[in-house]
Protein backbone atom coordinates (compact mmCIF):
# COMPACT_ATOMS: atom_id res chain seq x y z
CA UNK A 1 0.00 0.00 0.00
CA UNK A 2 3.18 2.55 0.63
CA UNK A 3 3.58 2.78 -3.04
CA UNK A 4 -0.22 4.19 -3.16
CA UNK A 5 0.30 6.88 -1.15
CA UNK A 6 -1.49 9.96 -2.31
CA UNK A 7 -0.46 12.50 0.26
CA UNK A 8 1.94 12.06 2.82
CA UNK A 9 1.80 14.82 5.74
CA UNK A 10 4.60 15.06 8.02
CA UNK A 11 4.65 16.21 11.60
CA UNK A 12 2.36 19.39 10.90
CA UNK A 13 2.09 22.00 13.25
CA UNK A 14 -0.18 24.88 12.39
CA UNK A 15 -0.75 28.00 14.36
CA UNK A 16 -3.21 31.11 14.65
CA UNK A 17 -2.30 34.48 16.61
CA UNK A 18 -5.31 35.89 18.16
CA UNK A 19 -5.22 39.14 19.80
CA UNK A 20 -1.25 38.99 20.00
CA UNK A 21 -1.55 34.97 21.67
CA UNK A 22 -0.48 31.72 19.85
CA UNK A 23 -3.35 29.02 19.32
CA UNK A 24 -0.98 26.01 18.30
CA UNK A 25 -4.36 24.37 16.51
CA UNK A 26 -2.20 21.44 14.94
CA UNK A 27 0.45 20.56 16.90
CA UNK A 28 3.00 17.57 15.16
CA UNK A 29 0.33 15.49 13.03
CA UNK A 30 1.15 13.25 10.25
CA UNK A 31 -0.78 11.09 8.31
CA UNK A 32 -0.94 9.19 4.88
CA UNK A 33 -3.52 9.03 2.52
CA UNK A 34 -3.86 5.76 0.16
CA UNK A 35 -5.11 6.56 -3.77
CA UNK A 36 -8.85 5.29 -3.83
CA UNK A 37 -9.92 5.07 -0.40
CA UNK A 38 -12.22 6.86 2.31
CA UNK A 39 -10.72 8.42 5.63
CA UNK A 40 -12.56 9.46 8.16
CA UNK A 41 -11.43 11.98 10.22
CA UNK A 42 -13.41 11.93 13.76
CA UNK A 43 -13.53 14.04 16.80
CA UNK A 44 -14.69 16.90 19.31
CA UNK A 45 -15.40 19.98 17.72
CA UNK A 46 -12.82 21.93 18.24
CA UNK A 47 -10.46 18.87 17.82
CA UNK A 48 -8.67 20.34 14.70
CA UNK A 49 -10.29 18.40 12.01
CA UNK A 50 -11.12 21.16 9.91
CA UNK A 51 -8.31 23.53 9.88
CA UNK A 52 -6.16 20.23 9.36
CA UNK A 53 -7.78 19.51 6.19
CA UNK A 54 -7.64 23.17 4.89
CA UNK A 55 -3.66 23.11 5.08
CA UNK A 56 -3.87 21.10 2.63
CA UNK A 57 -5.72 23.50 0.06
CA UNK A 58 -4.22 26.83 1.44
CA UNK A 59 -7.72 28.05 2.66
CA UNK A 60 -6.33 28.79 6.72
CA UNK A 61 -7.95 31.72 7.96
CA UNK A 62 -5.36 35.07 7.05
CA UNK A 63 -4.06 35.16 11.11
CA UNK A 64 -3.28 31.13 10.72
CA UNK A 65 -0.06 29.65 9.02
CA UNK A 66 1.90 26.13 8.86
CA UNK A 67 5.00 26.56 11.16
CA UNK A 68 6.48 23.38 10.85
CA UNK A 69 6.08 19.65 8.90
CA UNK A 70 5.46 18.82 5.39
CA UNK A 71 2.28 17.95 3.28
CA UNK A 72 3.96 16.15 0.46
CA UNK A 73 1.57 15.64 -2.74
CA UNK A 74 2.73 15.16 -6.69
CA UNK A 75 5.93 15.58 -6.09
CA UNK A 76 5.63 19.03 -4.19
CA UNK A 77 5.58 20.29 -0.60
CA UNK A 78 2.45 22.29 -0.49
CA UNK A 79 3.54 23.48 3.27
CA UNK A 80 6.30 25.70 1.77
CA UNK A 81 3.17 27.00 -0.65
CA UNK A 82 3.29 30.98 0.05
CA UNK A 83 0.93 32.55 -2.75
CA UNK A 84 -2.59 32.32 -3.88
CA UNK A 85 -1.11 31.30 -7.28
CA UNK A 86 0.73 28.35 -5.89
CA UNK A 87 -2.57 26.99 -4.42
CA UNK A 88 -4.46 27.95 -7.54
CA UNK A 89 -2.79 25.18 -9.20
CA UNK A 90 -4.44 22.67 -6.29
CA UNK A 91 -7.42 24.11 -5.01
CA UNK A 92 -10.40 22.81 -6.32
CA UNK A 93 -8.68 21.03 -9.50
CA UNK A 94 -6.46 18.69 -7.78
CA UNK A 95 -8.08 18.91 -3.98
CA UNK A 96 -11.59 20.04 -3.97
CA UNK A 97 -13.63 20.68 -0.50
CA UNK A 98 -17.70 20.48 0.13
CA UNK A 99 -18.48 22.70 2.82
CA UNK A 100 -21.32 21.31 5.69
CA UNK A 101 -23.76 24.58 4.98
CA UNK A 102 -24.38 24.56 1.33
CA UNK A 103 -26.07 28.13 1.50
CA UNK A 104 -22.69 29.97 2.41
CA UNK A 105 -20.62 27.64 -0.37
CA UNK A 106 -23.56 28.82 -3.37
CA UNK A 107 -23.97 32.46 -4.48
CA UNK A 108 -27.75 33.45 -4.69
CA UNK A 109 -27.49 35.32 -7.06
CA UNK A 110 -26.83 33.00 -9.63
CA UNK A 111 -28.27 30.12 -11.27
CA UNK A 112 -26.79 26.58 -10.18
CA UNK A 113 -26.72 25.19 -13.24
CA UNK A 114 -24.29 28.72 -14.40
CA UNK A 115 -22.36 28.06 -10.68
CA UNK A 116 -21.39 24.52 -12.09
CA UNK A 117 -20.63 25.82 -15.41
CA UNK A 118 -18.56 28.26 -13.55
CA UNK A 119 -16.32 25.95 -11.72
CA UNK A 120 -16.00 23.69 -15.39
CA UNK A 121 -14.76 26.53 -17.57
CA UNK A 122 -12.10 27.08 -15.09
CA UNK A 123 -10.76 23.64 -13.94
CA UNK A 124 -11.90 21.68 -17.67
CA UNK A 125 -11.50 24.33 -20.37
CA UNK A 126 -15.01 23.81 -21.20
CA UNK A 127 -16.94 26.75 -22.63
CA UNK A 128 -20.56 27.43 -23.90
CA UNK A 129 -22.81 24.58 -25.21
CA UNK A 130 -19.82 22.35 -23.85
CA UNK A 131 -20.14 23.82 -20.45
CA UNK A 132 -23.71 23.46 -20.40
CA UNK A 133 -24.14 20.10 -21.43
CA UNK A 134 -21.36 19.01 -19.00
CA UNK A 135 -23.24 20.49 -16.04
CA UNK A 136 -26.63 18.83 -16.49
CA UNK A 137 -24.85 15.60 -16.75
CA UNK A 138 -22.92 15.82 -13.97
CA UNK A 139 -26.51 17.11 -12.17
CA UNK A 140 -27.85 13.98 -13.05
CA UNK A 141 -25.03 12.59 -11.64
CA UNK A 142 -25.62 13.75 -8.18
CA UNK A 143 -28.91 12.42 -8.52
CA UNK A 144 -31.06 15.70 -9.24
CA UNK A 145 -34.22 15.37 -11.44
CA UNK A 146 -35.58 16.81 -14.25
CA UNK A 147 -31.47 18.27 -14.31
CA UNK A 148 -32.55 20.36 -17.86
CA UNK A 149 -34.88 22.54 -15.78
CA UNK A 150 -33.16 22.48 -12.35
CA UNK A 151 -30.08 24.14 -14.15
CA UNK A 152 -31.86 27.26 -14.40
CA UNK A 153 -33.08 27.65 -10.94
CA UNK A 154 -31.85 29.44 -7.87
CA UNK A 155 -30.24 27.98 -4.83
CA UNK A 156 -33.60 29.81 -2.84
CA UNK A 157 -35.53 26.82 -4.94
CA UNK A 158 -33.58 23.73 -3.93
CA UNK A 159 -34.38 21.76 -0.75
CA UNK A 160 -31.30 21.06 1.98
CA UNK A 161 -30.45 17.77 0.26
CA UNK A 162 -30.29 19.39 -2.95
CA UNK A 163 -28.83 22.39 -1.99
CA UNK A 164 -25.98 19.94 -0.91
CA UNK A 165 -26.04 17.87 -4.17
CA UNK A 166 -25.33 21.04 -5.99
CA UNK A 167 -21.97 21.67 -3.53
CA UNK A 168 -21.13 18.33 -4.40
CA UNK A 169 -21.86 18.81 -8.19
CA UNK A 170 -19.46 21.67 -8.08
CA UNK A 171 -16.85 20.27 -6.70
CA UNK A 172 -16.65 16.83 -8.71
CA UNK A 173 -17.19 19.62 -11.47
CA UNK A 174 -13.44 20.86 -10.58
CA UNK A 175 -12.49 16.95 -11.42
CA UNK A 176 -10.37 16.37 -8.55
CA UNK A 177 -8.41 13.41 -7.27
CA UNK A 178 -8.88 14.10 -4.20
CA UNK A 179 -12.83 15.38 -2.29
CA UNK A 180 -12.34 16.70 1.28
CA UNK A 181 -16.06 16.39 2.47
CA UNK A 182 -16.63 18.55 5.33
CA UNK A 183 -19.38 17.81 7.70
CA UNK A 184 -21.29 17.02 4.40
CA UNK A 185 -24.45 15.70 6.19
CA UNK A 186 -24.72 17.78 9.61
CA UNK A 187 -27.72 19.94 8.82
CA UNK A 188 -29.54 17.00 7.27
CA UNK A 189 -32.25 14.46 8.48
CA UNK A 190 -31.34 11.02 8.89
CA UNK A 191 -33.10 10.05 5.83
CA UNK A 192 -31.37 12.38 3.46
CA UNK A 193 -28.00 11.74 5.35
CA UNK A 194 -28.04 8.48 4.24
CA UNK A 195 -29.13 9.53 0.76
CA UNK A 196 -26.22 11.95 0.65
CA UNK A 197 -23.27 8.97 2.16
CA UNK A 198 -24.93 6.71 -0.73
CA UNK A 199 -24.19 9.45 -3.35
CA UNK A 200 -20.65 9.98 -2.40
CA UNK A 201 -19.69 6.67 -2.05
CA UNK A 202 -20.85 6.30 -5.65
CA UNK A 203 -19.49 9.28 -7.39
CA UNK A 204 -15.85 7.87 -5.44
CA UNK A 205 -16.10 4.75 -7.67
CA UNK A 206 -17.51 6.40 -10.73
CA UNK A 207 -14.82 9.52 -10.58
CA UNK A 208 -11.87 7.62 -8.99
CA UNK A 209 -12.05 9.87 -6.16
CA UNK A 210 -9.51 9.26 -2.71
CA UNK A 211 -12.28 11.05 -0.23
CA UNK A 212 -11.47 12.56 3.26
CA UNK A 213 -15.20 13.11 5.43
CA UNK A 214 -14.50 15.08 8.51
CA UNK A 215 -16.96 14.42 11.36
CA UNK A 216 -17.82 14.60 15.00
CA UNK A 217 -20.19 11.61 14.59
CA UNK A 218 -18.35 7.86 14.53
CA UNK A 219 -22.25 6.76 13.92
CA UNK A 220 -22.16 8.88 10.42
CA UNK A 221 -19.22 7.71 8.59
CA UNK A 222 -18.53 3.89 9.45
CA UNK A 223 -20.81 2.70 6.59
CA UNK A 224 -18.83 4.72 4.23
CA UNK A 225 -14.77 5.21 5.61
CA UNK A 226 -12.56 2.35 4.95
CA UNK A 227 -9.96 3.57 7.25
CA UNK A 228 -10.79 6.10 10.65
CA UNK A 229 -8.33 8.79 12.56
CA UNK A 230 -9.24 9.95 15.41
CA UNK A 231 -8.30 13.63 16.24
CA UNK A 232 -8.17 15.27 19.61
CA UNK A 233 -6.49 18.57 20.56
CA UNK A 234 -4.53 18.46 17.24
CA UNK A 235 -2.88 15.45 17.14
CA UNK A 236 -3.94 11.96 15.33
CA UNK A 237 -4.50 9.90 18.57
CA UNK A 238 -5.49 6.58 16.96
CA UNK A 239 -5.72 5.55 13.40
CA UNK A 240 -6.89 2.34 11.99
CA UNK A 241 -9.21 0.19 9.29
CA UNK A 242 -13.02 0.86 10.21
CA UNK A 243 -13.53 -2.69 11.82
CA UNK A 244 -10.42 -2.14 13.83
CA UNK A 245 -11.23 1.15 15.53
CA UNK A 246 -14.87 0.48 15.75
CA UNK A 247 -14.15 -3.23 17.34
CA UNK A 248 -10.64 -3.17 18.88
CA UNK A 249 -10.03 0.58 19.89
CA UNK A 250 -7.20 1.00 21.74
CA UNK A 251 -6.97 4.81 22.80
CA UNK A 252 -9.30 5.72 25.84
CA UNK A 253 -10.27 9.35 24.19
CA UNK A 254 -11.35 6.48 20.60
CA UNK A 255 -13.56 4.41 23.90
CA UNK A 256 -14.66 7.71 24.65
CA UNK A 257 -16.29 8.47 21.90
CA UNK A 258 -17.61 5.56 20.46
CA UNK A 259 -19.51 5.52 24.35
CA UNK A 260 -20.93 8.35 22.74
CA UNK A 261 -22.66 6.80 20.19
CA UNK A 262 -26.60 6.99 21.42
CA UNK A 263 -26.93 3.62 19.58
CA UNK A 264 -24.98 2.34 22.62
CA UNK A 265 -27.28 4.30 25.19
CA UNK A 266 -29.69 1.86 27.65
CA UNK A 267 -33.09 3.23 27.69
CA UNK A 268 -34.26 6.01 30.93
CA UNK A 269 -30.45 6.11 31.21
CA UNK A 270 -28.71 9.59 30.52
CA UNK A 271 -26.22 9.30 27.64
CA UNK A 272 -22.59 8.86 27.80
CA UNK A 273 -20.65 12.06 27.96
CA UNK A 274 -17.38 12.94 28.15
CA UNK A 275 -15.95 14.38 31.33
CA UNK A 276 -14.39 18.03 31.37
CA UNK A 277 -13.20 20.27 28.40
CA UNK A 278 -10.79 19.96 26.04
CA UNK A 279 -7.52 21.55 26.53
CA UNK A 280 -6.35 25.28 26.22
CA UNK A 281 -4.13 25.56 23.24
CA UNK A 282 -2.69 29.10 23.71
CA UNK A 283 -0.90 27.31 26.29
CA UNK A 284 1.54 24.49 25.58
CA UNK A 285 0.20 20.74 26.55
CA UNK A 286 2.74 18.56 28.74
CA UNK A 287 2.27 15.13 28.18
CA UNK A 288 -0.76 13.16 26.92
CA UNK A 289 -3.42 15.97 25.86
CA UNK A 290 -6.25 13.80 26.98
CA UNK A 291 -4.43 12.74 30.06
CA UNK A 292 -7.12 15.25 32.49
CA UNK A 293 -10.19 13.50 31.01
CA UNK A 294 -9.20 10.08 30.75
CA UNK A 295 -10.31 7.64 33.91
CA UNK A 296 -7.93 5.29 32.58
CA UNK A 297 -4.47 7.83 32.61
CA UNK A 298 -1.27 6.55 34.38
CA UNK A 299 1.31 8.68 35.82
CA UNK A 300 3.65 9.10 32.61
CA UNK A 301 0.53 10.48 30.63
CA UNK A 302 0.67 13.77 32.80
CA UNK A 303 4.90 14.18 32.22
CA UNK A 304 5.51 12.46 28.63
CA UNK A 305 3.40 12.85 25.20
CA UNK A 306 3.09 9.02 24.31
CA UNK A 307 4.82 7.95 21.32
CA UNK A 308 2.37 5.63 18.60
CA UNK A 309 3.10 2.15 19.54
CA UNK A 310 1.57 -0.08 16.57
CA UNK A 311 -1.30 -2.50 17.17
CA UNK A 312 -1.33 -4.46 14.10
CA UNK A 313 -0.06 -2.90 10.55
CA UNK A 314 -2.79 -1.14 9.86
CA UNK A 315 -3.41 0.34 13.03
CA UNK A 316 -1.34 2.67 15.74
CA UNK A 317 -2.60 3.92 18.76
CA UNK A 318 -0.65 7.04 20.78
CA UNK A 319 -1.09 5.92 24.03
CA UNK A 320 1.39 4.22 27.04
CA UNK A 321 -1.63 1.78 28.25
CA UNK A 322 0.22 -0.11 25.00
CA UNK A 323 3.53 0.16 26.45
CA UNK A 324 4.84 -3.54 27.47
CA UNK A 325 5.22 -2.45 30.47
CA UNK A 326 2.15 -0.89 31.41
CA UNK A 327 -0.69 -2.44 33.65
CA UNK A 328 -3.31 -4.01 31.92
CA UNK A 329 -6.13 -2.29 31.61
CA UNK A 330 -9.78 -3.02 30.38
CA UNK A 331 -11.94 -1.34 27.89
CA UNK A 332 -15.40 -0.04 29.23
CA UNK A 333 -18.19 -3.58 28.89
CA UNK A 334 -20.36 -1.06 27.11
CA UNK A 335 -18.19 -1.49 23.63
CA UNK A 336 -18.59 -5.10 23.16
CA UNK A 337 -22.11 -4.93 22.44
CA UNK A 338 -20.62 -2.53 19.47
CA UNK A 339 -19.40 -6.03 17.62
CA UNK A 340 -23.36 -7.72 18.71
CA UNK A 341 -25.32 -5.15 16.72
CA UNK A 342 -23.35 -5.03 13.55
CA UNK A 343 -24.47 -2.57 11.02
CA UNK A 344 -21.96 -0.49 11.00
CA UNK A 345 -18.82 -1.18 8.90
CA UNK A 346 -19.23 -1.40 5.54
CA UNK A 347 -17.40 -4.69 4.14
Amino acid sequence: MENNVVLSVRDLVVQFTLRGQVLTAIRGASLDLYKGESLAIVGESGSGKSVFTKSFMGMLDKNGSIKSGEILYDGMDLAKFKTEADWLKIRGHRIAMVFQDPMTALSPLVTVGRQIAETLELHQGLRGRAAKEKAIEILRDVGITNPERRYKQYPHEFSGGMRQRVVIAIAVACNPEILICDEPTTALDVTIQAQILDLLRDLQKRYGLTVIYITHDLGVVASVSDRIAVMYAGDIVEIGRSDEIFYDPRHPYTWALLSSLPQLGERGEDLFAIAGTPPNLFRPIKGDAFAPRNPYALKVDFQYRPPYFDVSPTHKARTWLLDPRAPKVERPKNLDRIREMGGFIHE
